[in-house]
């Protein structure tokens, strides 16, 4: 976006998302200024530039969620669909480095661009750029990738930073001595938070607060997941984390031997995350 006359003697534009303005006249004339000039306060076109900056920045974190709804669900996306949003800055940044996946599960790489033929350019654990151009790509949950420690050495290498978390992102696998017959995962119950400390921490990490529990919805597979946490009544002086559990589409409980990867590694994930906010004694590590 370029420089818009706004006042008398001056210019403004969107830099790195926010308003900044420049003089056009005098001994400062080209320079960007620190601030804006009380002149411009209120003027028509820093108030048109700060709404698209609030636009953009509702646009851009809109991308990151849908990227990762995908990336957390494993969905299959077009390539064509990929190849037509990349030239948008937000949905570039949102995807850019993410693993993807194409018609081989096994040949998975960095996404690093797409070609005029819309063709997707990956670099793989080679090191080796190659294009792909199935009809659609997958960009999997980490729990799925078979070179998981592979990536996050290449992409250490590499210098990558994902704007959606996705190799580095926190995984659990269900253990293969777990008890076929209980109904939930209690290795973080008992976190101790004060008053309604548990729910806040719930909605600040982006999970669901819904009565009593904290959730978050999975689809593991072919269907829908939701882990949920015991966070105790809003009302409750003290509270303290419960049992992590898994329900089904109707509402009914799943035994923990009988839940996917992804769905697994998820709600531990939340589980996890809000016992680690818990009330610590000192000396005590509890």
């Amino acid at each position: 976006m370029g420089w818009l006359a706004a006042g008398e003697g001056y210019e403004v534009a969107l830099v790195e998302g926010r308003v900044t303005a420049r003089a056009t006249a005098g001994r400062a004339a080209g320079r960007q200024l620190k601030s804006l000039p009380k002149a411009l306060k209120g003027h028509a076109e820093v108030e048109r530039l700060r709404r698209l900056a609030e636009w953009l920045e509702r646009h851009a974190s809109a991308c990151v969620a849908q990227v990762d709804t995908w990336m957390v669900s494993s969905l299959p996306v077009p390539t064509e669909l990929v190849a037509r949003v990349w030239p948008d800055e937000a949905w570039q940044s949102a995807l850019r480095d993410l693993v993807v996946v194409g018609d081989d599960p096994d040949e998975a790489g960095f996404l690093r661009g797409v070609t005029d033929a819309g063709e997707l350019r990956v670099v793989d654990l080679d090191g080796e750029t190659v294009r792909l151009s199935p009809r659609a790509v997958t960009l999997p949950h980490p729990v799925l990738l078979p070179d998981l420690e592979d990536l996050r050495e290449f992409a250490a290498e590499l210098g990558i930073v994902q704007r959606v978390e996705q190799i580095h992102r926190a995984t659990w696998h269900r253990p293969a001595d777990l008890d076929e017959k209980a109904w939930e995962v209690t290795e973080f119950a008992g976190g101790r938070f004060w008053r309604s400390a548990l729910a806040a921490r719930a909605t600040s990490l982006g999970y669901r607060v819904s009565g009593s529990r904290a959730t978050c919805r999975v689809r593991d597979g072919e269907r829908a997941v939701e882990a949920a946490v015991w966070i105790g009544e809003p009302w409750d002086y003290e509270v303290r984390t419960g049992g992590l559990s898994w329900l089904d589409p109707q509402g009914r409980r799943l035994r923990p031997v009988d839940v996917g990867p992804v769905a697994w590694s998820e709600g531990m994930r939340m589980a996890a995350a809000l016992y680690a906010g818990r009330e610590v004694e000192e000396g005590l590590g509890e």
